[in-house]
């Protein structure tokens, strides 16, 4: 395509909505699942994979800048966890917080976590708990200036985007608890 002729398509395209705005169609990753009493939900579940994914590769490489390389999410996250308000942490405990079912995965990234001296566990007679070591809480600090930096900082939020956000995050606790009801429904049947 000429470069003359890029101009004119933009400009025909602009014409055209302007005249006769069409609905657009719903972005999904399954067209397979859309409901007609309720595409949106295909569109979210697809902005959720998505933005999961996205975050996911953050806060990896996040984490990474910070100093601790070759993490997944889940071990930077179980981390961020057990520093979480300097408490000791009970894997139950975590697994519920994080909404893991598998225990063994948790488990497996405190492990990961003991070896690279970021987490230690202690033990209370039959209690094990687990809390971020002096070397985990720098990389969690440094991790914090690192996100204010590109994340934060990208982000330019005024109120009105800190208000939206806030509400996004209260849809999504919502509707956790909506997948987690389906889920045991469809555990059920």
């Amino acid at each position: 395509m000429g470069t003359k002729r890029v101009p004119a398509v933009a400009a025909a395209a602009k014409r055209l909505a302007a005249v006769a705005p069409a609905s657009p169609a719903p972005i999904v990753s399954s067209a397979h699942l859309v409901s007609p009493r309720s595409a949106e939900m295909s569109e979210f579940e697809f902005g959720l994979i998505v933005s999961g994914n996205a975050f996911h590769r953050w806060i990896v490489h996040c984490m990474s800048a910070a100093g601790l390389k070759d993490l997944t999410p889940l071990d930077v996250l179980v981390l961020h966890h057990v520093t979480h308000r300097a408490r000791d942490k009970r894997l139950a405990d975590i697994c519920f917080i994080m909404n893991v079912e598998d225990t063994h995965l948790i488990n497996y990234s405190l492990k990961k976590l003991q070896n690279l001296g970021v987490v230690a566990s202690s033990k209370s007679g039959k209690e094990v708990t687990y809390a971020a070591t002096a070397a985990g809480r720098k990389y969690v600090e440094r991790y914090r200036e690192i996100r204010e930096r590109c994340l934060i900082n990208a982000l330019n939020a005024d109120d009105s985007l800190n208000r939206d956000i806030g509400e996004l995050a209260r849809l999504l606790r919502v509707l956790s608890g909506i997948y987690d009801q389906a889920a045991r429904s469809a555990a059920s049947l």
